[in-house]
């Protein structure tokens, strides 16, 4: 929950400064609590993000434990590999392209370009935080897709998967393609930093500010699909587990393909359960539709 470039942290959710007393630190914990409170009118997802963050920095232990792993434990994540980590005897999802690829690429040659000179560890905590919301977005991004796809990585046999698809002109991609013998849908990783909301078919909040992910995900969708000559069944935004307080939330008939919305733990449930209302893809369609996926789709 508080991994995240855009995320703020523990203390920053409580609303007060890394050097605060015990007391202080209690009652803000405490005035927090009621102002998110569903039953006084909060935000549910940001009342569990205040608990969460009272787990990390709420006891003297935890709080020594959370400032000396923080940072540590970010800059394996955010530098690590960007493609999937196979393990265990799963049999492995087909999988084409490097999810986040391109966006590490392109966040690195901003650095560079920000910077005017080589940074020395353009993943450390001290430095994304100061960078610029851009350089963050881009990383956040690469992170959420990265994490996604090792989500999907052990669907096993039945499954084929597409990262980073190339979506349009200029830059447009489609983060993931996912043929299953549920269906074909396209997804989506968004990460916005914090919980978010939903209304009229779309994500809101403050974190979201003036994005349309459910727009631009259903666009990248139809352009995929007119290149290939396929129809998908529906179209999924996944979305880190403490910024939503459903494992799966319908968003509506758009177009005629289901959206929803799913905590990134639950997607191997979605794949394999089947969005709701989505067609099915089954028999000889579905080695037609995978043929022409690969005759068609080009990666990052």
């Amino acid at each position: 929950m508080f991994d995240s470039p855009l995320s703020a942290s523990a203390y920053e959710v409580l609303g007060v400064a890394p050097d605060v007393d015990e007391d202080t630190l209690r009652r803000a914990y405490r005035l927090r609590l009621r102002e998110t409170h569903p039953d006084t009118g909060g935000d549910a997802a940001a009342f569990i993000q205040v608990q969460h963050a009272w787990e990390l920095i709420g006891t003297a232990e935890a709080r020594l434990a959370y400032e000396r792993g923080h940072d540590d434990g970010e800059r394996l994540q955010w530098g690590g590999r960007t493609d999937a980590t196979r393990s265990g005897t799963r049999p492995r999802t087909a999988s084409y392209g490097r999810a986040g690829s391109w966006r590490r690429e392109r966040y690195l040659a901003l650095v560079r370009e920000w910077t005017g000179q080589e940074v020395a560890d353009p993943y450390s905590p001290a430095f994304v935080r100061t960078a610029t919301w851009e350089l963050r977005r881009l990383l956040a991004d690469a992170l959420a897709e990265e994490d996604t796809a090792r989500t999907m990585d052990d669907l096993g046999i039945g499954f084929t998967v597409w990262h980073d698809v190339v979506a349009g002109p200029g830059d447009e991609t489609l983060d993931h393609v996912v043929l299953s013998p549920t269906g074909l849908y396209g997804l989506v990783s968004e990460d916005f930093g914090g919980p978010v909301g939903f209304r009229r078919e779309e994500i809101t909040g403050p974190e979201a500010g003036d994005r349309m992910p459910v727009g631009e995900l259903l666009a990248r969708m139809r352009a995929v699909s007119r290149a290939a000559r396929v129809r998908f069944g529906g179209a999924i935004v996944v979305l880190p587990d403490g910024d939503v307080v459903q494992p799966l939330t319908p968003l509506g008939i758009v177009g005629k393909l289901p959206v929803i919305a799913v905590r990134r733990s639950a997607l191997r449930t979605v794949l394999r359960a089947g969005v709701p209302g989505a067609r099915i893809v089954g028999g000889n369609e579905l080695f037609d539709v995978r043929t022409r996926l690969k005759q068609a789709i080009r990666t990052r």
